[in-house]
């Protein structure tokens, strides 16, 4: 019998939820926080989890990946009070198979759940297929997540799209997309949008024939071409010239293109997967990117999470380069100190992993004949900002406001006292709203999905308000 767990803080909604779960024939557990509904997740196999969001001991959406990554591998519905758009968006980013507001009709939660168990059994009969994932390391839930995406994506044949900051590996997330596809046999083209000289970019993508222009003496086959059977990869999309976009709308549309000065289409069968690092949909807003190229571009969107969000990863990708530079060079391979990699995990990392592997690389270059790699190896920009960060904590300020030689009370710093008084103003608001955001929205003037990421900040919760 199918088993479904609901993870839920109200008395009365766990009761509902229960109660329409055995209705329907399953069994049901119930769990009322993060803790308890890991561990009972952890331990036992379901099918689906009914996962409030807002919780006494934290935010559902952060262990929704946790409850992903247990053996079972459930389906996640999450049901909640505080229901709004970018909820619902961060939600459907971090896995759930829908998101339903409290209050919702019988049937509006049903079929939800029972199409969450038909895909869940459609799931278990699949055979799990060995992916190339050459390059890409780490196991961290997130990545977990993005590996899935990953070889759903290559067992199709639809268009993708890959977002994430500069240095989150979006072009080895291509390569692998490609080389877990049926087309793995034809050509990887990469497009960088960014570096087109705008005079010559038509003839670069879509080639030309001889004479069209002064200069071209002879034919010459265009990248698009070149992905015929294979994929074309565009990276940073959002680059793309205003006439370009609408250009390659239409060979997107159509699969065919005409070269510079030929009189005739060309068919074309390529596989389209772009990347980019800016947020598309903003420039939609602004009117530098057409919202019809970027809805043809939303069938598939794969999200690559920045490194700060999976530290777990860096160790493994740590040694991982470390021994592919020890290959290289032939030099023996480094060990690392426990303080190498605490340095490595407090640091923020803006540029990724593109920055991390080239900090390995200064580190096991400037080591000369060490056999043990230390912080004092890494480049200086990082031990510095770490440092500063030190000094700047509230620890190691003076926390003395001086008049003349006398000093007053202990008082915070400005940024802390700010944060302070947002998070109590926060719980009076939600307190006098009795948890009703529309109302809490009007009487603070802050925007439904503002409000949401507030709550989030401070992990507030129906108790605590």
């Amino acid at each position: 019998m199918p088993r479904i767990l609901v993870l839920d803080d109200d008395k009365t909604m766990r009761a509902f939820l229960s109660n329409l779960v055995n209705n329907m024939g399953l069994d049901c557990d119930c769990a009322e926080t993060l803790s308890e509904g890991l561990t009972k997740a952890k331990n036992n196999a379901y099918e689906v989890v009914f996962l409030d969001v807002v919780l006494p001991d934290g935010n559902g959406l952060e262990i929704l990946p946790q409850i992903k990554e247990t053996a079972s591998s459930p389906e996640i519905i999450i049901i909640t009070g505080y229901a709004d758009s970018d909820g619902a968006e961060l939600a459907i980013q971090h896995g759930a198979w829908d998101y339903i507001e409290k209050g919702a009709e019988i049937e509006t939660i049903q079929l939800p759940l029972l199409r969450a168990l038909q895909h869940h059994e459609e799931k278990q009969k699949q055979k799990t297929i060995p992916l190339d994932r050459e390059g890409i390391i780490g196991n961290s839930p997130l990545i977990k997540q993005c590996l899935n995406q990953l070889a759903m994506a290559a067992s199709s044949e639809t268009d993708v799209l890959i977002t994430g900051e500069s240095g989150t590996g979006k072009e080895l997330f291509a390569w692998a997309i490609h080389n877990n596809s049926r087309r793995i046999a034809g050509n990887f083209v990469t497009v960088d949008c960014a570096s087109f000289p705008e005079t010559l970019a038509e003839s670069l993508l879509f080639g030309h024939e001889k004479g069209s222009f002064t200069g071209a003496e002879k034919r010459r086959e265009g990248l698009i071409a070149q992905a015929n059977g294979g994929t074309l990869f565009l990276d940073e999309i959002g680059e793309l010239t205003p006439d370009l976009q609408k250009t390659f709308l239409r060979v997107l549309q159509e699969r065919r293109f005409r070269p510079v000065g030929s009189a005739r289409e060309i068919p074309c069968d390529f596989r389209l997967v772009s990347a980019t690092n800016k947020n598309l949909e903003d420039m939609v807003q602004e009117g530098s990117f057409r919202n019809d190229l970027y809805y043809r571009l939303q069938t598939f969107i794969m999200r690559l999470p920045p490194l700060r969000e999976r530290k777990e990863d860096i160790r493994d990708i740590s040694i991982h380069h470390a021994s592919k530079l020890s290959e290289q060079t032939g030099v023996e391979l480094k060990s690392f100190s426990s303080e190498f990699f605490e340095t490595l995990m407090a640091y923020h990392w803006p540029g990724n992993i593109r920055e991390l592997k080239n900090a390995i690389e200064k580190a096991f270059f400037s080591s000369l004949d060490a056999p043990r790699l230390y912080p004092q190896h890494l480049p200086d920009r990082i031990r510095l900002a770490l440092k500063k960060r030190s000094f700047d904590s509230p620890k190691n300020k003076d926390d003395t406001f001086r008049v003349g030689n006398h000093a007053s009370e202990e008082i915070m710093n400005l940024s802390d006292y700010k944060n302070k008084m947002e998070e109590e103003y926060l719980r009076i608001v939600m307190e006098r709203c009795q948890g009703d955001i529309p109302e809490a929205c009007r009487i603070s003037g802050v925007s439904r999905s503002g409000l949401y990421k507030l709550l989030h900040k401070y992990h507030l919760t129906k108790d605590d308000s």
